[in-house]
C-alpha cells in the first residue's frame, strides 16, 4: 500500500468510516467515496475545494485516483490533471491535522473556512465538493451563497447528503442502535425518533417534516446531527443559486433515493 493511502487510514473518519469495525458501515461509505471519485472524473477541475474536509480522505483519494489513471493512460491523451487541491474546516484542530499527516503533499492544502474570505480566493475553484457537511448546517443557504462565490463561472458543485427520509431512515435506525449497541463509532449519540417523527420521516415530502433538534459546540456554534434531515429541502436551495444538472445516489445509482443511503448533487455556477 502507498504511503498517500497509509495516511488515509490513519485518519479519524477513516478509522470509524471506511475502516469501520461493522462490514455494513465500511461498505456503504466505501460506496460513497467511490461514487464521490467516479463524479469527480466526469466533473475534473484543476483547482479543487473539499469544504468540510474533515480528515482530508477524500482529496487524498482523489489524488491517488488521479495518480493511478495518469499512470494507465501515459499512451493516450488525458484531461487535466489536478494543480492543487484544498481542504477546508472548520475546526483549527482538523486543518492542523491534515496539514501534518499530508505534509509530504505539496498539491494538497488546508485552510479553515473563514480563510477562504479573502478576496484572491473569490471565483477561484474549478470546482467544490462538499460531502456529508449540510445535514449538520442550521442556516445552509449563507454556505451555499459561499460556495457560490468561491466557483468559478462555469465552475461544478458536487454535494452529498445522507437520505434520512423514506424507508432508509428505518434501516439507518436499525444499523446505529445496533452499532451503538457494539460501541461502534459516535452512534450512541445520534438522537433517537418517537413513532410519530419516524413515521413522518418515512412519509417525507419537499418541506421540513419535523423539528431538529440543535446543538452547540464548545464554541457556542449552533449544528444539527442527521434526525429529521430533509435531502429534498436542501435540493430546493441549490436550484435557487445553481444550474442542477444531475442527481444520483449510492452506493447504487439505480436504487433511488427509496433505497440508497446517500443523495448527490452536481450543479454548475451559470
Amino acid at each position: 500500500m502507498n504511503a498517500l493511502l497509509e495516511t488515509v487510514r490513519s485518519g479519524h473518519y477513516a478509522k470509524k468510516q471506511i475502516h469501520s469495525r461493522s462490514a455494513l458501515i465500511s461498505w456503504s461509505h466505501r460506496g460513497r467515496f467511490a461514487t464521490g471519485l467516479r463524479l469527480a472524473r466526469r466533473v475534473g477541475g484543476t483547482r479543487v475545494l473539499d469544504y468540510g474536509c474533515g480528515d482530508g480522505t477524500f482529496l487524498a483519494l482523489l489524488l491517488q485516483s488521479e495518480s493511478a489513471e495518469a499512470e494507465a493512460s501515459a499512451l493516450r491523451p488525458t484531461r487535466s490533471a489536478i494543480k492543487i487541491a484544498v481542504g477546508a474546516e472548520v475546526n483549527r484542530s482538523l486543518v492542523d491535522d491534515c496539514r501534518q499527516r499530508f505534509a509530504g503533499q505539496a498539491e494538497l492544502k488546508f485552510e479553515l473556512v473563514d480563510d477562504l474570505n479573502r478576496p484572491d480566493a473569490q471565483g477561484s475553484f474549478d470546482t467544490v465538493y462538499c460531502m456529508e457537511v449540510f445535514e449538520h448546517v442550521v442556516e445552509p443557504a449563507p454556505i451555499l451563497d459561499r460556495l457560490h462565490r468561491l466557483l468559478a463561472p462555469g465552475g461544478a458543485l458536487v454535494i452529498s447528503v445522507p437520505i434520512e427520509t423514506g424507508l432508509p431512515v428505518v434501516v439507518k435506525q436499525v444499523v446505529r442502535r445496533v452499532a451503538g449497541w457494539r460501541g461502534i463509532g459516535h452512534y450512541p449519540g445520534t438522537t433517537g425518533y418517537t413513532a410519530m417523527e419516524l413515521l413522518r420521516s418515512v412519509f417525507a415530502g419537499s418541506t421540513q417534516h419535523i423539528p431538529r433538534p440543535v446543538f452547540a459546540n464548545q464554541d457556542g456554534s449552533a449544528f444539527h446531527d442527521h434526525k429529521g434531515f430533509n435531502w429534498r429541502v436542501l435540493r430546493t436551495l441549490i436550484e435557487e443559486r445553481f444550474e442542477l444538472i444531475q442527481q444520483t445516489t449510492s452506493p447504487f445509482a439505480g436504487l433511488g433515493p427509496q433505497l440508497g443511503t446517500q443523495r448527490w448533487f452536481i450543479a454548475r455556477k451559470t
